[in-house]
């Protein structure tokens, strides 16, 4: 019998089962009493007058009134930049110990402060992560297993008063003692900056482990099991790790990549959906029978939704002015939001980036629908980041293909507009046929595409190229590795350069 194992599925279940079930609307109300009463002698809570908010009948209400809505470009010119240059008490008491730096798919760098609270609460969500394993039935032996967590590096960037890395990097440099015997590939590898080096690291000691959960974005979890299967000139990982059940995804959609990381096992593992991102633990599958996630509504985190349309979102993907803006309580099923989050780091009202939508408001699950920079509306076809995955699983099937990442853009070619893509695909069917299914698969599932195609959307035109061209792009245009993601949507002057790189590369 596995006896650790048992020890530790019965203080889940036992946790699990003392644990009161949660009132998502009184913890997002207590979380911003919370939040307010701790930063209201800060500058940012005497500028926006914490006090008096505190003081008022509805503090959600008189919150969204006195307090205007950041995106990072106006949080950091208005407050942030004053804790990288050493100043104390800004957003959030005290001074500034990391930063966690942008890794997603905008063209800078952003510095998100990451405060120890922050810290707390991620490690926090973490912990409940791995309370929420008893929801999947797994054996006592997983219990036993080891966790490889390929993030970024450990390693941080020491500046004068602080330290920068990505927020895996970080997060995985501050995890619990206790943990650190199931944790690998361990610090001494985690801290290697080079990707390569450090995939090459984890491939040559891979077979002293017993590995039993993957976490990471799937582009790069692929990519290292590639590296670990030719280096032991395996069949599938499975061959090596025959004890792995459980994968926790995040940072992107799994789905596009499922086909293709099913090719590398010997069968499917038990998928948990996680949205950490820099900004904080966000949500997290907690229940086999969704794949939907649960906010975190009692963690640091105070959310607003804004509805994803015209009325309320500019061509650029920012709040209008006068927008409609919602408190949890107050929300709907099945409708597009833009994410804003108030957190334990001293974010305010800040625009995270992504779309969701809620599915079960009395469990406050949610699904990311996409990114609010990642919606193609040049010409009124209003197509999400989740459609335009529907429709590439479409192309797996009609071709019988492997398809992961995209890029797509709205080309102005002689005063009439296109939708061009070039399409990751392990296989090279004829590109005008895969154009006229993606077409009609696009029709089909969005109103508005259909409209824009009888209209100003004249055509569409496919490129099918290899998928290590999009990853050598990453590592020259960007980086390589760790949390860094494909961007789905371009402008025409982005992806006329991206154009520019293939063809050099091809």
């Amino acid at each position: 019998m596995a006896v650790i194992g048992e020890l530790i599925k019965k203080a889940i279940d036992l946790s699990g089962y003392i644990m009161r079930d949660p009132d998502p609307v009184k913890e997002q109300r207590e979380v911003l009493n919370t939040l307010l009463e701790k930063a209201k002698l800060t500058a940012f809570g005497k500028a926006y007058n914490f006090r008096e908010i505190l003081e008022s009948q509805d503090i959600i209400s008189s919150f969204q009134k006195n307090v205007p809505v950041h995106d990072y470009d106006k949080m950091n010119a208005d407050w942030w930049h004053y804790l990288l240059e050493g100043h104390q008490n800004v957003t959030w008491p005290g001074g500034q110990k990391y930063f966690a730096l942008s890794s997603g798919t905008t063209s800078h760098s952003k510095h998100i402060p990451v405060t120890d609270e922050m810290v707390d609460a991620i490690r926090k969500s973490g912990i409940q992560e791995i309370m929420n394993l008893k929801a999947f039935n797994l054996s006592s032996d997983f219990f036993e297993k080891q966790i490889l967590m390929l993030g970024s590096s450990t390693n941080l960037i020491e500046k004068d008063d602080h330290l920068e890395g990505e927020i895996s990097g970080i997060s995985a440099s501050n995890i619990p003692g206790w943990f650190s015997g199931y944790y690998k590939p361990g610090r001494e590898i985690a801290d290697i900056k080079d990707w390569d080096e450090r995939v090459k690291k984890i491939a040559e000691q891979a077979a002293d482990w017993d590995i039993g959960c993957l976490s990471g974005i799937p582009a790069w979890i692929e990519l290292m099991l590639k590296e670990i299967i030719k280096y032991h000139k395996l069949d599938n990982i499975h061959q090596l790790w025959p004890n792995l059940q459980v994968y926790t995804t995040g940072g992107v959609a799994f789905e596009p990549y499922r086909k293709s990381l099913e090719k590398l096992l010997a069968h499917p593992l038990i998928y948990i959906d996680t949205y950490l991102a820099s900004e904080g633990f966000i949500a997290i599958q907690n229940r086999p029978e969704t794949t939907s996630m649960a906010l975190f509504t009692n963690s640091g985190i105070f959310f607003e939704f804004v509805p994803m349309d015209s009325e309320n979102i500019d061509d650029d993907g920012l709040v209008r002015d006068g927008a409609t803006i919602l408190p949890f309580e107050d929300t709907e099923e099945n409708i597009n939001y833009v994410l804003l989050i108030s957190t334990v780091s001293g974010a305010w009202r800040y625009m995270i980036g992504d779309t969701v939508m809620i599915t079960d408001k009395s469990r406050a699950e949610i699904k990311i629908t996409g990114r609010t920079k990642h919606y193609l509306n040049v010409v009124g076809e209003q197509l999400s980041v989740n459609q335009m995955n529907d429709a590439l699983r479409v192309l797996e099937k009609d071709f019988d293909v492997v398809m992961t990442e995209f890029i797509a853009a709205a080309i102005n070619r002689d005063n009439e507009f296109i939708l061009k893509w070039y399409i990751s695909c392990d296989k090279f069917p004829d590109s005008l046929k895969v154009s006229e299914t993606l077409d009609n698969a696009l029709q089909n599932s969005n109103k508005n595409y259909k409209v824009a195609r009888g209209k100003a959307l004249k055509g569409v035109e496919v490129v099918l190229i290899p998928e290590t061209t999009f990853h050598k792009w990453s590592e020259e245009t960007k980086k390589l590795g760790g949390q860094v993601k494909i961007p789905r949507v371009m402008k025409e002057e982005d992806f006329l350069e991206f154009e520019a790189f293939v063809n050099a590369n091809s």
